[in-house]
């Protein structure tokens, strides 16, 4: 069965052009009348993850016109920024937009997927077949029976039965919906596509959404889900997932129309992003650094895509993380951070001029970074203390988050 025309056209993301929060910084805009205490109404999901923000679901990621306002007030067209924890690439969409060149540096390779992905410049007429090429024969194997044929490349093949050894898979899909990811993945590694790893974002995302998991719990799922169960999100019985072609086909339209609406904002600003461990990196000449390092004993950024490294086989480096919350927040691990986010500073230090700004977005509850200031050669021009005062998900609530200005002497 191919796909109807209201399946191709239909707008899962829906942009709004309408002005921003940061659109009116200059940078003589002074600090103390930065305004970062944004209410729902005036900074709504919809603006939150615009475009390719909103591409893939990710933990811990700063909201884009934060990254705005600094990159506004500091940084000039045709200047260079690093963000050395670049995770899912939001200083290095926000930088492209207002066309300054950036290099973002990832420990997790699911981050430098992501962020690859959302930066790339795209044939669109090229990018829809694949997509929906790759879709319709996902279609075709899974859906209409068991035992199809699949017409590739004008050769008739025998289906293959797409089926895994790996424990995780097995244990967190039913089985209609590993026989479609697998399906979907075969296609992936075979298909004569250009753009694959833009497949493979959508592939992810539908993974996510189909674990055996309950609705209001897909950021930390602790065991498989495998009977109905009383829904806090929808007030009702729900039942597990069972099959995954629906994402694949709703993430489609949605990842289409969003590198869409990207391509008609991004510049010709270079982006560049590396798997690397941002301690050792030698990074080229920059003008700066804004960042949202990882917070202290939070969260395993691993841990959050470990179905993407398992379905994708991604190289696992996890044990390089700074700060992962498997290590706690005990005064060792404290004191261990403090040594290894300085160090990336440091490195980052030797790659920029004298009067360079780093600018760090970071939730410093255990009042960690002052000291991590007096460890390295800057002088601390400012601190803006930030009200976050709405999340979404069970890991919702308030809290405050620091933006420490330091300047390279």
């Amino acid at each position: 069965m191919l796909l109807t025309n209201e399946e191709r056209d239909v707008e899962v993301y829906t942009d709004d052009n309408s002005p921003t929060v940061a659109s009116a910084v200059v940078p003589e805009t002074p600090l103390e009348e930065l305004n970062l205490n944004w209410r729902e109404k005036d900074l709504p999901q919809r603006l939150r993850t615009k475009h390719v923000h909103g591409l893939h679901p990710y933990l811990g990621k700063f909201v884009p016109q934060l990254v705005e306002i600094f990159l506004r007030k500091y940084f000039t067209p045709g200047q260079t920024i690093l963000d050395p924890f670049s995770g899912s690439g939001t200083a290095l969409v926000q930088a492209n937009e207002l066309g300054v060149h950036s290099i973002g540096c990832d420990i997790s390779a699911f981050n430098v997927l992501l962020c690859n992905v959302k930066t790339a410049q795209y044939h669109f007429e090229q990018a829809k077949r694949e997509i929906w090429d790759i879709l319709e024969r996902t279609r075709t194997t899974t859906q209409d029976g068991v035992h199809q044929l699949v017409f590739w490349k004008n050769q008739l093949n025998p289906q293959t039965t797409y089926e895994t050894a790996d424990p995780y898979l097995l244990n967190w899909y039913a089985p209609q919906a590993r026989r479609e990811l697998l399906a979907y993945k075969h296609y992936i590694e075979t298909g004569d596509y250009q753009y694959k790893d833009l497949l493979k974002i959508i592939l992810s995302r539908s993974a996510r959404s189909a674990r055996l998991t309950t609705h209001f719990d897909l950021d930390f799922p602790k065991e498989p889900q495998t009977e109905p169960y009383w829904c806090y999100k929808h007030a009702r019985t729900c039942s597990p997932v069972q099959e995954a072609f629906k994402f694949l086909s709703r993430y489609s339209a949605d990842t289409f129309k969003r590198i869409s609406v990207f391509a008609k904002k991004r510049t010709t600003a270079h982006v560049t992003i590396h798997h690397a461990d941002s301690r050792t990196f030698n990074f080229p000449p920059i003008d700066g650094v804004i960042t949202s390092p990882p917070y202290v004993g939070l969260i395993d950024y691993h841990e959050q895509h470990k179905y993407a490294y398992h379905l994708l086989n991604l190289r696992d480096r996890r044990s390089e993380e700074i700060g992962p919350a498997a290590r706690g927040t005990s005064q060792k691990a404290r004191k261990q951070y403090q040594k290894s986010i300085a160090e990336v500073f440091r490195n980052a230090l030797t790659s920029m001029p004298v009067g360079g700004r780093i600018i760090v977005v970071a939730g410093d509850r255990h009042n960690l970074y002052d000291e991590i200031a007096q460890a390295l050669d800057v002088e601390v021009e400012g601190v803006v203390k930030r009200h976050v005062n709405r999340r979404t998900g069970r890991r919702s609530g308030e809290f405050y988050e620091s933006i420490f200005i330091w300047k390279k002497v």
